[in-house]
């Protein structure tokens, strides 16, 4: 009989969350069970409960989880070009795009709204709330700036936001017609709709990756 796997201090949680994420992204909420989970994670259908108490605490965790990880790379970025509110925007904006591409599932399901009570787990709505904050401080900087257009900082934000995650979505869910994508990079198109509501014209040369991204 093939033995259990066995996990270090702390691992047990990361596997049942990585194994939620890709159940919850594919199957969605009404895939999910702590007993799919564990059977995924390779582990007791017991092992959950040790550190979620049901299904929606496990959902809360893996979109805490999420939003630790997307806050982290944008914040990185953020930093780097402080001095550079353009820069800043594009690198906060395009380490959005590269988190969803590198973690199609944490983010799908980061961004689900499949919390029911969110106020029931104040971590997520504090990393939930801290990442929409360093949005708002990169759209005031660029607002300051003279690059995005002035008006209320946090519905700016809204729109800034929701201008990449669509943009975003349309690549995760293959909605971006071949005809487009055989021309162009996926650097290249998120420059072009950044540019939408810039009022600086961005240079697709000048902001290229140099590995082609």
């Amino acid at each position: 009989m093939p033995k259990k796997k066995s996990y270090h201090h702390g691992d047990l949680k990361n596997a049942l969350i990585e194994a939620g994420a890709d159940i919850l992204s594919k199957d969605g909420v009404s895939g999910l069970s702590l007993r799919k989970v564990a059977q995924k994670a390779g582990v007791s259908h017991t092992a959950p409960y040790a550190h979620f108490a049901d299904k929606q605490a496990l959902i809360a965790a893996i979109s805490t989880e999420g939003y630790k990880k997307l806050y982290e790379q944008i914040a990185q970025v953020a930093e780097q070009y402080r001095s550079d509110p353009l820069r800043r925007l594009v690198e906060s904006s395009w380490a959005y795009v590269q988190f969803a591409l590198d973690e199609p599932d944490h983010f799908k399901v980061t961004l689900s709204g499949m919390i029911e009570k969110e106020q029931d787990y104040p971590a997520f709505v504090e990393t939930a709330r801290q990442t929409f904050g360093l949005v708002v401080e990169v759209v005031t900087q660029c607002q300051q700036a003279g690059i995005l257009r002035q008006g209320a900082p946090d519905l700016t934000a809204v729109s800034v936001w929701a201008l990449i995650h669509g943009f975003v979505t349309l690549l995760l869910e293959n909605q971006i017609s071949h005809t487009v994508l055989d021309r162009y990079t996926v650097r290249e198109m998120f420059i072009f709709t950044l540019n939408q509501i810039t009022l600086v014209e961005l240079d697709a040369i000048a902001f290229a990756l140099a590995d082609g991204h």
